[in-house]
């Protein structure tokens, strides 16, 4: 793409997207607005580092090309309203602080024992165990700049022997992984067991780890979930996606399906966000968006859509409406369990 054309496409879409924030409510309706920008933010916000401080750049320069006056001052907020100003291994770890400090102050004083109904044989005490397993094991890898895999029944855990120590345990085994995280290049190289071979990918696997497992305690306690953000959902969304074939419990049962072409959509109501999931050819593909009709259908909040590709909520639940073939769904969430 020539420099030209990349301003110009640049310029382009700061105007749209002013143009979108400043109408008034009788123009656009402010629900259909919030839906654009937060999907748009969202493609955005995974861009990588270096490409998001090009846009950062690109977006500034055609704001100063504009007089002075109120619509240079709005365009020259596209960026920070894009989160293009921020650092996203940063946020993700600001994120994971946020999601443990709520899970540690929700299972502080629980029942140890208290069945985990979305973790099937699991107690509390050993949803928390886990937990902080993957901090100390995360914290040993990045620290070390692991090449290989090194299994986390290899890493001291220093486990309190009481389960009701298990909380702040978890408060420290946290303290400590975010402490190595935040002092790491995020571009680093080194093993991971995702599709990402960076010191970035941790703190973003962490992020859904703590997502999910606050749900998981928020349940078995006998809470209503707490809300989880759209953005937030929908990067959680495509992390599993990306994740999965490298994940060989998961990757070999789908492998497994005899569903070759068959396709599943699901579509976020609240973002108007949509992925598309292609089964064949020994595993599955995927691309964000809805085009033609797929074999099977699910619409659903982005958030709730989440849960449902992590096991949490069943497909009979009724925050979600389906369509097409049902036993699609059923096959891909049986190979998918994790």
């Amino acid at each position: 793409m020539s420099e030209a054309l990349l301003s110009a496409l640049t310029e382009a879409l700061a105007d749209l997207v002013t143009a979108v924030e400043t109408a008034d409510d009788e123009v656009l309706d402010p629900d259909t607005a919030v839906k654009w920008l937060e999907s748009t933010a969202f493609v955005l916000g995974r861009l990588p580092a270096a490409d998001r401080r090009t846009l950062d750049g690109l977006f500034r320069d055609a704001a100063l090309r504009e007089p002075a006056g109120p619509w240079r001052d709005q365009l020259l907020k596209v960026s920070e309203g894009f989160g293009l100003t921020e650092d996203p291994h940063v946020v993700d770890c600001d994120r994971v602080e946020t999601h443990v400090e709520t899970f540690v102050t929700l299972v502080r004083g629980a029942d140890p024992a208290t069945p985990v109904p979305t973790c099937p044989g699991w107690t509390l005490a050993d949803l928390v165990k886990h937990h902080g397993t993957t901090h100390r094991w995360t914290e040993h890898l990045v620290r070390t700049r692991a090449t290989e895999r090194v299994w986390s029944k290899d890493v001291p855990l220093d486990l309190p022997e009481d389960p009701a120590a298990y909380a702040d345990w978890l408060a420290a085994s946290a303290e400590a992984s975010l402490r190595t995280l935040r002092a790491a290049e995020p571009d680093a190289p080194m093993w991971s067991h995702g599709a990402d071979p960076h010191v970035r990918f941790f703190p973003r696997r962490l992020l859904f780890e703590a997502v999910v497992h606050l749900v998981d305690a928020e349940l078995a306690l006998g809470r209503e979930p707490g809300r989880i953000d759209p953005g937030t959902a929908a990067d959680g969304i495509e992390e599993f996606l990306e994740n999965l074939p490298y994940f060989s419990w998961v990757a070999e049962p789908v492998a497994q399906l005899d569903r070759d072409g068959a396709s599943l959509r699901l579509t976020a109501t609240d973002t108007g966000a949509a992925w598309t999931l292609t089964l064949g050819g020994g595993g599955f593909t995927w691309q964000r968006r809805a085009e033609g009709e797929a074999t099977a259908a699910v619409e659903g909040t982005t958030a709730d859509l989440l849960l449902l590709v992590y096991g949490r909520y069943g497909t009979d639940d009724p925050r979600f409406m389906l369509a097409g073939d049902r036993t699609v769904l059923d096959a891909w969430r049986s190979a998918t369990a994790l």
